[in-house]
Formats: C-alpha cells, structure tokens, sequence
C-alpha cells in the first residue's frame, strides 16, 4: 500500500483543510468495491456491492462522475444529483454490470457557504457508509444508515447492541445504481476549528467502535496518521469487508469554538 500524505488547503486566511484518504482490500475480500474521492471541496465515500465486478463497476463510476462534477467547478446538491443520474447510466450501460443488486453507497461532505458567507459542511449520504463529527473530545455520528437494521432500530424493535449480529445487518434500502436514483440525505454543519470529519465504510465500522474512532483522533492530529492507524487497526481486528476512509481536519485559529452540534 503506497504511503498516504496529508494534503493541504487554503480556503481563506481564516480557514484551512487538511486531509488523508486510505483504502484496502482488507483480508477475506477477493477485490476491493470500495471507492473514494478527496479534492477540494468534495469528499465521498463509496461502497460497491453486487456479484462480480458490480461493485467496483459501481463505486468507481459514482466516483469519477463526482470527480468530473469537481472539475467542471460547480459542486453543489443538484450538480450531485445530475451527476448521480449519468452514474446510473454509466452502471446500467457498463458491459460487465450484469447482477440487478449492483449498486453502491455514497457518503460525505462537500465545503459550502450558508446564506450569510459562513463556511459550512454540506453532509450527503445514500445507504450505510457513514459521516463522523469529532469536536471537543465528542464523536457524534452526523450521518443515519439507510438499512434494515436501522429502521429496527427506529421502530424499537431492536436495540443498537442487538443490530451488529442481526440477520440482516449488511442489507442496505437505498443505494446508488441498484434502483431509481433517490436523492441523499443532507445535513448542514457548521465548522469549528479542529473539527474533524471521518467519512467512511462499513468495513471500518465493523471492526472499530465509536470509541475506537476517538481514539485514533485524539492520538493524531494529522490526517493521514490518524487514517493509516484506524485501518490497521481495522484490519488487526479481522478486516472482514473492504476498509476505506477519509480523516478531514478543520483549522481555524482566530475563530472562538463552542459546543453547538450539527443541525438538520
């Protein structure tokens, strides 16, 4: 695995990103389906599925049509759906994409300005890949998984101890390719300085818990650091699916932080 390098940009003097992105195998998958995406502004996740090479098929056209959309310089939630819908063209049109399941998850974030100028997240999500908030010592899930087991969870039909071995737990209700294209979710947040975004698979979230994500985040500032060592340890801790993931870190000198959580 080539060495991942934290890369850097300036947004305005009062403002600066740093990011890393890491993507493995893991050690019981035959290929990777995992895709992913960090350039400025935009940063996804993207988790493949369906027999063969479905999911890469899947994952790496929803990727390159973002990756397109961030070149022509407009990234925003109805560029994201133009460019999801020519994703879903180039999946169904793709010679290899035979499997009705094929399809992928969509995760993450976008830099977007609120109505006032002020800098903000734009968090979009399709299927189970998720988005974390880590500010202060606090990891807060900003993403909600669109599967089975969550709406259990919803209904009170189960508790979230109870969903990791259900059943059901790998079965997704939305994704990107596998049906008629549904719009993401969004959610709005605020930046704070050393806020950090971790967007990412399942893969990782199977094998570290919310607490393990902290950890690794209060043990390394740099992105890249705190990536490499949350997919080792995913991968010490059986690596089971596919492991992708993005760690972005806010810096904000001059601007006084406060405990406010995102908003819907």
């Amino acid at each position: 695995m080539p060495e991942t390098t934290t890369q850097t940009h300036r947004v305005s003097d009062e403002l600066q990103l740093a990011w890393a992105g890491v993507t493995d195998r893991g050690r019981r998958r035959e290929n990777n389906q995992d895709s992913f995406l960090a350039r400025f502004p935009l940063f996804v996740v993207a988790d493949g599925m369906g027999g063969h090479a479905g999911g890469e098929i899947a994952s790496q056209s929803t990727v390159a049509r973002l990756d397109e959309m961030v070149g022509d310089g407009e990234v925003s939630d109805a560029a994201i759906q133009t460019a999801l819908h020519h994703a879903v063209d180039d999946i169904h049109l793709h010679p290899e994409t035979t499997d009705e399941g094929t399809g992928t998850t969509l995760t993450g974030a976008y830099l977007d300005h609120a109505e006032d100028g002020t800098p903000q997240w734009t968090v979009l999500n399709i299927g189970d890949s998720r988005v974390y908030l880590k500010r202060d010592d606090r990891l807060l899930q900003v993403t909600t998984d669109h599967s089975v087991v969550q709406e259990l969870i919803a209904s009170g039909k189960i508790s979230p101890e109870e969903a990791d071995g259900h059943p059901y737990s790998n079965v997704i209700t939305r994704a990107v390719g596998a049906s008629e294209l549904v719009p993401p979710d969004y959610v709005t947040v605020d930046l704070r300085d050393e806020d950090r975004l971790v967007i990412c698979s399942d893969g990782l979230t199977k094998e570290l818990t919310d607490y393990g994500i902290l950890h690794f985040l209060r043990e390394h500032e740099d992105p890249a650091e705190a990536a490499e060592a949350m997919l080792d340890a995913a991968l010490e801790n059986g690596g089971r699916d596919n492991v992708t993931l993005i760690v972005v870190r806010v810096l904000m000198p001059h601007s006084p932080s406060t405990d406010a959580d995102p908003e819907e």
